[in-house]
This record gives structure tokens, C-alpha cells and sequence, in this order.
């Protein structure tokens, strides 16, 4: 499913911490990796044959790593801004993944989000993983700590039943038939959308959607997954998600980047933004087919 994947590096060691937990996404066929740096000097190009030796001794540290894992790695790197750059980059080379970290070279336990990554979640058309550092700032110098983890161990879905989160489940149909056998089906009533006028009615809207959740367990127990369970909550989508996920034992979130009322070019949902933007987990956004 990921055969090739576009690491985005900064040579930080955010991005190091990243590049460790690589190996986790061997499972779903990962053998290839386009491990890219962009420069961002946007209408300096003539500057890259500057610049790119300078950067070129720690990419390569980077690749003789990942090569130690096994992958087969190819370096690239690019002018311009990181976030244009890294989605050409995974188009050019067909690649079936983006993954990068949440935070860079500046790392704050302040900063929910870094802007490279917003901006490349933001206008992938190439399903993203975001991967957290955590950070430990209560030495004498700001550091990462280890962040690897068994993606697939136990996975949490959002679903609003759209379009693009149906898109996300075949995601999730992949990942079971690749050996994941934990996964926690998640789907929030909307409680600004119920209240006042349609609260009467809660109890069916549960009746249906629990309907249409145990119709997707039963799809993943005939690929194989052992443990699925269903979780059907009530408040706002953006707190109740990231609540729930902080609370379990989860190691992975799987959604789609757009609910319902997508409309075309549209920027990431804001659902899924405040997700990446708050958890702690690592998260699979999966953009809508275009």
C-alpha cells in the first residue's frame, strides 16, 4: 500500500526521531523512500548549487541510516518552499505517502504545529503521516526523546460517514489485511448540529450510524482483524475526538483530511486540523479523491 514515501527532512532531530520509525511502516509494503529537503529559497535558485553541499553530508547520514533498515533510499533536494516542494516531490515519484514531523529545527512544546506541516496538510492530494515529537525541555537544552511506536497495534478511525472518511476506511481495510488486528471505530453526534431542534431524535441518529459501524466491524473481522470496537459519543467532533484518543492506549489515528459540505479546493477540515494540531498520536490523514 505505501511501496514508496516521501520523507520530509530538515535535518533536525525532530526529523531523526522521524526517520527511526520507518521501519514501523514495513508492513504495509514500505521499501522505498524519496528523502527530501527543500531549501526555501524561493526565487534564489541560482543560490542551490550554494547551498545544497552544505546540506548534503547530513542527508547522506540520513540515508546510510534508513539504508541500514533496509530501505532503498534516494535523496532530492529542492529550491524552494518546503511545503510546494515535498508535494512535487510525491507526485513526480508517484509516490503513495508523505511522512514528516510535526515539528522541525524549532521545537516548542508552545508550538502545537509547525508551519511546514500545516502547509503540506493543508494541499496534499497524497494521503499524509504526521508523527509527533515529544519533546523534554526540562534539562538545560530543548530536546526530542525516542517517539517510535507500533503504528499499527491499535488503531482509532474517525468516521463521519462522508465520502472522503469511506476513502479513509479502505485505508483501514488495507492496514487489517497487512496484519493490523486492533481497531477502535470512533463517530461523534455533533452536538452543535442536534441542539436545540433535533435532540428528540438522538436516539435514532445513534440507532443508525451504531448500524452502519458494526456493518464496518463486520467488514473487518472478515479481513481479519481480531478486536474491533465501536465508540459512539455525543459534544463537539473536535474535543470529544481528541479526548477520546488521548485517554486510550491507542497508537495510531486514521482520518479523513474532509467531512461532510467538502466542496472542491477547500483547505483541510477543520476537524482534522484541530486533531493533528492537539493529539499526541501519530496520525494518517487521508485527503478526499479528486
Amino acid at each position: 500500500m505505501f511501496d514508496k514515501i516521501v520523507v520530509a527532512t530538515d535535518l533536525s532531530p525532530a526529523s531523526d526521531q522521524v526517520l527511526g520509525c520507518l521501519h514501523g511502516l514495513k508492513p504495509l509494503g514500505a521499501r522505498e523512500v524519496v528523502l527530501t529537503h527543500a531549501l526555501g529559497i524561493r526565487h534564489l535558485e541560482e543560490l542551490q548549487c550554494v547551498l545544497a553541499p552544505q546540506v548534503e553530508p547530513g542527508l547522506l547520514q540520513q540515508k546510510s541510516f534508513l539504508e541500514a533498515q533496509g530501505f532503498q533510499v534516494t535523496i532530492q533536494i529542492e529550491p524552494g518552499l518546503p511545503a510546494i516542494e515535498i508535494d512535487q516531490v510525491a507526485r513526480k515519484n508517484n509516490a503513495s505517502l508523505i511522512v514528516l514531523g510535526s515539528h522541525g529545527a524549532t521545537l516548542s512544546r508552545e508550538i502545537l504545529l509547525g508551519s511546514v506541516a500545516t502547509e503540506v496538510l493543508h494541499h496534499s492530494r497524497h494521503p499524509v503521516l504526521v508523527v509527533r515529537p515529544k519533546i523534554d525541555d526540562s534539562g538545560v537544552q530543548v530536546r526530542c526523546e525516542q517517539i517510535c511506536t507500533d503504528f499499527f497495534r491499535h488503531i482509532l478511525f474517525i468516521t463521519d460517514f462522508s465520502e472522503t472518511a469511506e476513502h479513509a476506511f479502505a485505508y483501514i481495510e488495507k492496514i487489517v489485511q497487512s496484519g493490523g488486528k486492533h481497531v477502535t471505530m470512533l463517530h461523534v453526534q455533533d452536538r452543535a448540529q442536534i441542539e436545540p431542534h433535533l435532540k428528540d431524535r438522538l436516539e435514532e441518529f445513534n440507532r443508525i450510524d451504531r448500524s452502519r459501524l458494526e456493518r464496518m466491524m463486520s467488514r473487518l473481522k472478515e479481513l481479519g482483524a481480531t478486536e474491533v470496537g465501536i465508540e459512539l459519543l455525543y459534544g463537539l467532533p473536535k474535543q470529544e475526538i481528541v479526548r477520546h484518543a488521548d485517554k486510550g492506549d491507542y497508537t495510531l489515528i486514521v482520518m479523513g483530511t474532509h467531512g461532510r459540505g467538502f466542496y472542491g479546493n477547500l483547505f483541510m477540515g477543520s476537524i482534522a486540523y484541530h486533531v493533528v494540531r492537539n493529539s499526541a498520536l501519530p496520525t494518517l490523514l487521508i485527503p478526499p479523491i479528486r
